[in-house]
Parts: C-alpha cells; sequence; structure tokens
C-alpha cells in the first residue's frame, strides 16, 4: 500500500473527521513584501491535537493535502510546523519540495535520526526553519541545514540575540525575527541584521498625526460606507463613482468585458452598476479602495481586510447582524493602519452607525464579535473564540470552514480586479 492510500485510509477510517482550524501569519522581507506564510493547523479549541501523535501527524497532513498548501500560501512559501514523529515518518514528502519550508519545532531534540532524516529532507529539495531557536552546542548540525533560523523578540533580548548571531554566522541560513509586534522593534531587527519578519507590526499604525484624509482616498471611503447600507443608495453610490475617475474606469471596464457577454456598449455608471450587480461592485470596490487606500502598504495588509470582510459577512446571518454592515466592520478594521492615521479621527469623517463605530473602536458589543472571532483565527488563539461562538450556539466546524473560505475569497477576489 502507497505513502498516500494509508495515509487516506488511516485518516478517513481511524480517526474522527477533525474541524479545520487555521491559523495563517505572514512573513515578510526587509522592504514589507510576502515571501511567505506560516500555517498552523490545528483539529479543535483546545489549540492541539487529539488522539495520539501518529494520528495527529496524519490529520495535519489530511489538512494540508484538503485544502491545497499552495492556495493557503498564495503560491509563497509554507512555513510548516513539525513535530520529531512527523520528521521521522515518511508522510511529510507528500508536501511540495518547491513551496514547503519544514520548521522544526523548538521542542525537538537534535538526535541522530532526527538529524539524519533532516538531512534526508535537503536532499530531496526540502528548506528547514529552527523555530524558537536558543543557541546550544548541540544546534550545530541542524544549523549547518537550515535555511531559517526564527529568533522569538518577546522571549529574547539584544545579548542572547548576539549570541545567536555568533553562532549561525558562516551558515547559509536567513535570520527571521518572529513576533515583532511594533516599528520600533522592526527596525531593531533590520539592524541587527535580520532579512525576515513575523508578526502583527504590519498592521498597526505608526504615525498618529492629526491630518485630514487626501480627497480620493475619502470618496472611498464614503463609496465603502454607502455600500455598507441595505439597500443601497445606488444615485448617491453612482455621484460617488463619477468623481473617482480610477474607479469609474474599472466599473466601466468590467461592465463591458467578455465576462458580462453584452451586445452594446455600456457607457454610463448608473447602467455599470445595474449591469454588475450590487455584489459583484462591491467587491471591486472592496479591492479598488484597500489598494488605493494602501499605498506603499504591504500586499499582506490589504488581503487580511479582505479576508475580515468576509468572515465577518459570512458570519453574520448567524448572529442576526447586517450582512453588509459587517463586511465593511471588517474591510474598514485595518482602515487605521493603512491610512496611518487614528481610528477615531478616520471615523469622524464616515455616517456608519454607532454600533459598527464602536465595533471598529475595540468594544465588545454584539456587532463587533465578528471581528473579534477573526482577529482569533488570525492570531490561533482559539480560547476566546470557543467561548463567544458557544454563547452564540456556532459549532467549531462552521466558524472553521467560514475562515477558510474567507481565505480563499480575498484571494481571488484580487486576483480577478
Amino acid at each position: 500500500m502507497s505513502v498516500i492510500t494509508e495515509i487516506s485510509a488511516s485518516a478517513t477510517q481511524t480517526a474522527p473527521q477533525p474541524s479545520r482550524f487555521l491559523a495563517r501569519q505572514p512573513i515578510l522581507d526587509v522592504h514589507r513584501k510576502i515571501v511567505g506564510y506560516e500555517l498552523l493547523f490545528r483539529s479543535g479549541w483546545e489549540n492541539c491535537f487529539r488522539g495520539d501523535v501518529h494520528n495527529a501527524t496524519e490529520i495535519m497532513l489530511d489538512n494540508y493535502l484538503l485544502m491545497g498548501i499552495e492556495t493557503l500560501a498564495h503560491n509563497e512559501l509554507a512555513f510548516i510546523n513539525c513535530t520529531r514523529e512527523a520528521l521521522l515518518g515518511r508522510q511529510m514528502t507528500l508536501l511540495p519540495p518547491a513551496s514547503t519550508v519544514l520548521e522544526v519545532l523548538e521542542t525537538v531534540e537534535p538526535d541522530e535520526e532526527v538529524i539524519e532524516a533532516c538531512r534526508n529532507y535537503v536532499r530531496q529539495g526540502y528548506r528547514l526553519a529552527l523555530d524558537d531557536f536558543v543557541p546550544r552546542p548541540e544546534m550545530q548540525p541542524l544549523i549547518n541545514l537550515a535555511d531559517f533560523i526564527k529568533v522569538d523578540f518577546l522571549l529574547s533580548d539584544a545579548a542572547k540575540r548576539r549570541q545567536i548571531h555568533r553562532m549561525v554566522r558562516g551558515s547559509r541560513a536567513q535570520l527571521l525575527a518572529e513576533k515583532v509586534e511594533n516599528e520600533s522593534e522592526f527596525n531593531i531587527a533590520i539592524a541587527e541584521g535580520y532579512e525576515l519578519f513575523q508578526g502583527y507590526f504590519f498592521c498597526r499604525p505608526t504615525i498618529m498625526a492629526h491630518h485630514e484624509i487626501p480627497p480620493n482616498r475619502l470618496h472611498y471611503l464614503r463609496l465603502l460606507t454607502e455600500l455598507s447600507r441595505t439597500p443601497a443608495n445606488l444615485r448617491k453610490v453612482a455621484r460617488i463613482v463619477e468623481s473617482e475617475t480610477s474607479l469609474c474606469y474599472r466599473l466601466l471596464r468590467l461592465t463591458n468585458s467578455a465576462m458580462m457577454g453584452l451586445r452594446t456598449a455600456v457607457t454610463s455608471v448608473p447602467r455599470a452598476l445595474t449591469v454588475v450587480g450590487e455584489d459583484r461592485f462591491r467587491t471591486l470596490v472592496s479591492v479598488a479602495a484597500a489598494t488605493a487606500l494602501g499605498g506603499d502598504q504591504p500586499p499582506a495588509l490589504i488581503s487580511m481586510a479582505l479576508e475580515r470582510a468576509r468572515f465577518c459577512e459570512l458570519l453574520a446571518p448567524r448572529i442576526t447582524e447586517s450582512m453588509s454592515e459587517q463586511y465593511m466592520i471588517g474591510l474598514l478594521s485595518l482602515v487605521d493602519a493603512i491610512l496611518q492615521m487614528p481610528m477615531e479621527e478616520i471615523l469622524k469623517s464616515l455616517p456608519l452607525r454607532e454600533t459598527a463605530k464602536a465595533a471598529l473602536m475595540g468594544e465588545e458589543t454584539p456587532a463587533a464579535l465578528p471581528l473579534r472571532l477573526v482577529k482569533s483565527f488570525e492570531n490561533g488563539d482559539w480560547g476566546p473564540a470557543l467561548a463567544a461562538a458557544e454563547s452564540h450556539g456556532i459549532e467549531e466546524k462552521t466558524l472553521a470552514g467560514i475562515y477558510i473560505e474567507a481565505i480563499k475569497w480575498a484571494a481571488e477576489a484580487i486576483a480577478s480586479t
């Protein structure tokens, strides 16, 4: 029986079908360009695999194969956590070598079996990363094989990091700073020679100055606000679109594309809105607005805003909230980081309902629940999600499925506009 058959049979016959939990964290270079994602799967709320280790490894692989590792990592590198059992088994070779980085967890002792297994993976074209690296002499053989050394900035001081640098000097490994949470830490990491970065520093505003929103960006924000109403006032929407040249061009181009299959050209914005339809137009505006507002911000920030929007929208009916308003709450939840302005100042310019504004300001209201849940998924922090979901009668697999659907939808939306 082949390895694939063994895994498929075991995962479907001896192990219960798990919920598909995913936390996904981008990895960026010094220019804040995405080079990969760390993908963390869990089979349940307790943030660990159920059952014995053998079944846990098979379930993990089943998750990756089922969802498509390339799709979830946007065709960039996928960093996959590996236990000792996962490294020593043959199953990891089911993952594509060109895009897979096997991340050796800090709990894995570098004995001869582990070192030999890692050598074999490198021979097959896989890359290795050493997670939460702690400098110990016995780690040297793995350093010599590794492509990435991950250093936790929350748990290491400058002296500890200098010790790590001395130990990895001369190897081919790139230094990756983990848990970089703000601009200051990002700059320190660059100064210390780190080439890659992981953390949420890129989605937090650093310039909290009081200045006006540029007029063209204000058009997009006001348009998003109008689209959060049900039904949308298409007359107001048309006026805003007509005042923004780039958006008007995109709308007419989409309307007259082969996809729409029209026999006669559409030349007016009101007619284009009718032809395209509110849902498709909202997607078009979302991507265009996020891109236009984002400027030099990393693509990960734009993608995350769209993922949040879709997650909040899909969850809305289950908690009796407005789908269109929840979509906008998710989309606007990162606008302070995108514009580098305080959220409070931005909201003064937007005619949103007070409940929506409260959600965006971080208050724990019913309307804020979807946003809180999606943030829990982004951080791999299932505890708050469990409590909130249970209180609303929402099943684990439902939330997990919505989050994965949101990731895929955002990727498709960006690619299609």
